[in-house]
């Protein structure tokens, strides 16, 4: 469409200093010709372009008409970039190419390796290393869903595994602890919902479009709640955990035993979940105490071994 494709030059004039008529026909797959005329329709829209003749020339948008670049500092623009680079890595759209093209345009040539270099120091990548192929192309029906106000049909699995079809209206995407979940007014439960993206399935746009109700976001924030509940419990680990151990507390929790080991003052809510943590570092991980929690440990240990047709464990 025309006006899709003013919008795209005028993105990418912001971006670079200049750029040939054939570049950007090449660009956009359309004629030298087409552009010119292209041109000569922002120029009416009162975005000033001007024209440079000869082999290095080509079109540019007035340096006068362009926002002040002195509006941000170099580390506001290294922030901005950081921020919607990481999140491009997962949410693809034309909006967030055009944002970073408009944010690159406030820099100016001379900070322009600095902005880059900051830019870089920190690198977020929030696409996972491996997983559920639906991710992707599910945050894109979600993003469309909620710029459009369309309900969204879909199948929920509980933790359980139950699954049931679900229609939601949706609110808001939300990332927490490196999994995606979005927020939705369910009209099969009659209340809002938070529902986990892995356990979304068959994700459908409806055609039928809604009026957004008023809604809070959701609590995310679980530190007042799990303070209540958690208990420090004693394990023994093996070295070869210590990493993986470090991302459910900090090293003053550890002390040595012997050349191999450590025991830890470990976090703990008495829950299926943390019980699956300990089971996940397998024979490297001992639970000392409480004896309650051992126990536990062991009957589930013994309940796998059943499982896989052990039927004694010394």
């Amino acid at each position: 469409m025309k006006v899709d494709r003013l919008v795209s030059i005028i993105m990418v004039l912001l971006d670079k200093e200049r750029i040939g008529a054939r570049e950007l026909a090449d660009m956009f797959e359309v004629s030298p010709r087409t552009i010119y005329r292209d041109i000569d329709s922002i120029n009416m829209a009162g975005i000033p372009v001007y024209g440079a003749p000869g082999v290095s020339g080509g079109f540019e948008i007035m340096q006068k008409y362009k926002i002040d670049k002195k509006v941000f500092s170099t580390a506001d623009l290294s922030a901005i970039l950081m921020g919607l680079s990481s999140l491009s890595n997962m949410i693809r759209g034309d909006e967030l190419v055009n944002a970073l093209a408009k944010v690159k345009s406030f820099i100016p040539a001379d900070k322009a390796k600095d902005v880059e270099l900051k830019a870089n120091q920190i690198y977020i990548d929030l696409s996972p290393w491996m997983g559920n192929g639906n991710i992707q192309p599910y945050l894109e029906i979600i993003k469309t869903a909620l710029q459009e106000n369309k309900l969204l049909s879909f199948e929920y699995a509980d933790r359980y595994g139950n699954e049931t079809a679900r229609t939601a209206e949706p609110y808001q995407l939300v990332m927490k602890s490196s999994q995606w979940y979005w927020q939705g007014y369910c009209l099969t439960r009659n209340d809002f919902r938070l529902f986990k993206l892995s356990r979304t399935s068959n994700l459908q746009i409806r055609e039928e479009t809604f009026t957004p109700r008023d809604y809070q976001n959701p609590q995310l924030d679980v530190t007042d709640i799990a303070a209540t509940m958690q208990k420090n419990i004693k394990i023994r680990i093996h070295k070869s955990v210590m990493d993986r151990i470090l991302d459910f507390c900090t090293y003053e929790h550890f002390s040595p035993d012997g050349n191999e080991h450590y025991v830890v003052s470990f976090p703990f809510i008495e829950n299926d979940y943390h019980y699956d943590i300990l089971l996940s570092f397998g024979d490297k991980c001992e639970c000392l105490e409480p004896l309650r929690i051992r126990s536990e440990m062991k009957q589930r240990i013994h309940d796998m071994a059943v499982l896989y047709g052990v039927r004694h464990l010394p």
